[in-house]
């Protein structure tokens, strides 16, 4: 085993590689970046909407004809892939990602510069002080490197790293502006003063995101902001293409889905505590490993509660496909959401607050299978109306689906993707 990492070769799986989006096999057929090597740079995250964006990229770029090449990089001190910290998990649960090669980093320790920022909750800091510390993986420097796709303003010193002394352009995918989450973060953990202020995070992610040769951003409002703090980079709205979800027949499931973050955890408590109590006769069920979140953050609550949380399953298709509603509780976070684009595919009737739709450009309340509600006693409501109306089309058909396909479809998607990529590309 490579004292650096490792590489796992995947077997060639074009042809089997489903995407139902319609117009991308044109995009297949002329395959406008044949030839060319792509590494996708990101977090080594797994279970959760970046994951999600992840795979859609790698399917993108293939979909274009590109090779492509997954460097994932852990972000917290770890031993060497496969054994040890996190790695087995994330491995375990990223079997299915579909490059065709993948590398694997992180760095093997704190020092005393990351640790100084750790404590004072400057968490911008402290990851690009992780990732000047990490060692590219054995054999990446052989590969042949037309393009570097990289997530996260923090990804971008390895991504330094694979371009030093080769001319690679670069896109930077922002997700956010994290200094908003790492502020958030803050709220709920210690932090010894003087702590660190939003403005000091976002200048770091600032002076990062200047070194890219042009920034994708994921919702209107995110490309509004980034394109007024940077006015002289390049800036392109790019929608994620988000893997869609069963329209199945429906059932009695009352569902909520969501991945283990403060935001998230924030929504979750929300519903619970606030929510539900309004609505006793309603059983819902929680999917996703937020479960673990609650449970380590909030044990009351998770005690209270536990027979409603059922944790990260295989057949997440098959929960969507049975479900009467899917709840889109948001009350905070930033960016578009993933899990509100995810729930919007399924067809199903969505019980949602406005905050849930944020960055799309459109308006919520023209959805017929959607119901709008921002305040517990409304959504306690609309809870105990589930089943009172038959849904008037079938899911395929519905609202949401077909708004899902107009601006969410890894067509879509990859067409966008083309438009930035291919100016940078070198002749």
């Amino acid at each position: 085993m490579p004292e650096n990492g490792f590489l796992l070769c995947v077997s060639e799986v074009a042809g089997e590689v489903t995407i139902s989006a319609a117009g991308l096999s044109a995009i297949d057929a002329r395959r406008p970046l044949a030839g060319r090597t792509v590494a996708v740079v990101h977090a080594a995250w797994h279970s959760c909407g970046s994951y999600q964006l992840n795979v859609s990229q790698i399917l993108a770029y293939r979909a274009l004809g590109a090779r492509t090449i997954s460097v994932a990089v852990m972000d917290v001190p770890s031993p060497p892939p496969p054994q040890g910290g996190r790695w087995p998990a994330y491995l375990a649960a990223t079997s299915e990602l579909p490059a065709d090669a993948r590398y694997f980093c992180g760095p093997r320790r704190m020092g005393l510069s990351a640790w100084l920022r750790v404590i004072h909750g400057d968490e911008a800091g402290y990851l690009i002080e992780m990732m000047k510390r990490v060692e590219l993986p054995d054999g990446i420097a052989r590969e042949q490197i037309d393009l570097i796709h990289a997530n996260h303003f923090f990804t971008l010193p390895l991504a330094a790293r694979l371009r030093a002394g080769r001319d690679i352009p670069t896109l930077l995918e922002t997700q956010d502006i994290q200094a908003r989450q790492f502020v958030l973060r803050n709220e709920t953990r210690f932090c010894v003063p003087p702590v660190a202020r939003y403005e000091s995070m976002l200048a770091v992610e600032l002076e990062w995101m200047r070194k890219a040769d042009r920034c994708i951003h994921l919702n209107a409002e995110e490309n509004d902001d980034f394109s007024r703090l940077l006015p002289d980079a390049s800036h392109r709205l790019i929608y994620p293409a988000i893997a869609p979800v069963a329209c199945g027949p429906g059932g009695a499931r009352v569902i909520f889905v969501a991945s283990d973050n403060f935001p998230n955890r924030d929504s979750l408590r929300w519903l619970l505590a606030e929510v539900t109590p309004l609505a006793p006769q309603v059983r819902i069920e929680v999917y996703g490993n937020i479960d673990s979140g609650l449970k380590k953050r909030d044990p009351a609550l998770y005690e209270a509660h536990r027979d409603v949380l059922r944790g990260r399953v295989e057949d997440l298709n098959a929960v969507y496909a049975q479900s009467a509603a899917v709840l889109l509780p948001t009350v905070e976070g930033h960016g578009l959401s993933i899990k509100t684009v995810e729930a919007m595919s399924s067809g199903a009737p969505l019980i949602a607050t406005r905050r849930a739709f944020r960055g799309m450009g459109f308006d919520p309340s023209r959805l017929r299978n959607v119901t709008l509600a921002d305040d517990a006693q409304s959504f306690a409501a609309a809870l105990r109306d589930i089943g009172n109306s038959p849904e008037a089309t079938a899911r395929v058909d519905s609202d949401t689906r077909r708004l899902y396909d107009e601006k969410f479809s890894f067509g879509a998607y990859a067409r966008a993707l083309e438009e930035a990529a291919a100016p940078l590309l070198r002749p």
